[in-house]
């Protein structure tokens, strides 16, 4: 079968190659592959930067963000052929550490989880793989190709849970305004599920090229284009942070209402220096009773809050947040990001 595959920490070692069927040690379910999503986790894998082989292996098999259709399935699952369906990307550490061992992998304390397609696991990037049970999420077929979306959907789930869960800190905690920094897929996927709660959502981005502004507006936002300082007006009862750009990041910090909430979704690269008050930070955000926190990863209950809110969405706004489809023998062009890109799919179907 053809599969996506990397060296990791080798620069341009990519491939569409030949590799054998999946072993059943991966888990009794297979599935056909329909589409995987690409993200910045991917092309800092490809570029070396990050990504662990299998024990015992040079090659990793790329991927996390899948769709599929169940080709086999036990028949004391809950899973049938035909079913639609997403692989979790996370798997506990073997000791465990007390959060994998309560079914919270993605809050791991000792850091020997596994990932599919990142971490010492082959990914879903291939024509068919094996699931456990237990990994894979049954998705409503009227989803169709949007599926793709539930993996990302998933961390912004947990984000929002983390959100609520600090948020009922105060007993009357209401947030009314949400602002989210960054307009890729996280981003708008954030502002999506703000605007589910009801909420007046605000997205700022730092350039206005592409679909961007348009798709904001039909999710009933507001987009803004420039810098954090030029939206001094605006403060948030909730701020998510989504490019993880030093300097964004730096400039949310003490950017909310009172009470306010910053949650950091993006990841930002070591080594910027820069010139922050840390003292005005620290006042504005003790003496307002402020809160920052960052989140990462998903687990099962964030997938099937992440399945529940696409379901709840316009189909049709979801389908202009995949802004481009690549066949699978040409799939390094997806890590190539073009103008108006949003979200890229490698597509197996």
């Amino acid at each position: 079968m053809r599969a996506l595959t990397i060296a990791p920490g080798i620069t341009n070692s990519a491939a569409a190659e030949d590799v054998p069927e999946p072993p059943e040690s991966d888990g009794a379910v297979l599935v056909r592959t329909l589409a995987l999503g690409v993200c910045g986790t991917d092309r800092e894998i490809v570029a070396g930067l990050y990504g662990w082989a299998p024990p015992g292996r040079k090659r990793l098999i790329v991927g996390h963000e899948s769709l599929g259709t169940v080709e086999h399935a036990p028949a004391n699952s809950e899973f049938k052929p035909g079913d639609l369906v997403v692989g979790i990307v996370r798997r506990p550490d073997p000791v465990p550490c007390p959060c994998c061992a309560a079914g919270e992998w993605d809050m791991c304390r000792n850091g020997r989880y596994t990932e599919r397609g990142i971490k010492e696991r082959d990914g879903y990037g291939s024509e068919f793989f094996r699931v456990e049970p237990e990994f894979l999420v049954k998705l409503d077929p009227s989803l169709g190709l949007n599926g793709v979306l539930v993996e990302p959907t998933s961390i912004v789930a947990k984000a929002w849970d983390h959100t609520e869960r600090i948020g009922r800190r105060s007993r009357v905690w209401a947030p009314k305004t949400l602002l989210v920094t960054g307009a890729g897929p996280i981003g708008l996927l954030a502002a999506m599920m703000g605007v589910l709660r009801g909420l007046d959502v605000h997205v700022l981005d730092h350039n206005d090229r592409g679909p961007k502004r348009e798709i904001v507006h039909s999710l009933g936002a507001t987009f803004h284009v420039g810098e954090l300082a030029d939206l001094s007006i605006l403060k948030p009862d909730i701020l998510m942070e989504c490019t993880g750009v030093p300097s964004v990041v730096r400039d949310a910090l003490g950017r909310t209402a009172a009470g306010g909430i910053v949650c950091l979704l993006g990841v930002s690269a070591p080594g910027h220096d820069l010139d922050v008050d840390i003292g005005g930070v620290n006042r504005t955000m003790v003496l307002d009773n402020d809160a920052v926190f960052g989140a990462v990863n998903a687990n099962r209950q964030h997938y099937e809050d992440a399945v529940i809110a696409l379901k709840r969405a316009d189909q049709r706004w979801l389908d202009s947040l995949i802004t481009r489809r690549v066949p699978v023998e040409q799939w390094t062009q997806a890590l190539v990001q073009q103008r108006g890109d949003i979200k890229v799919v490698v597509d197996f179907s």
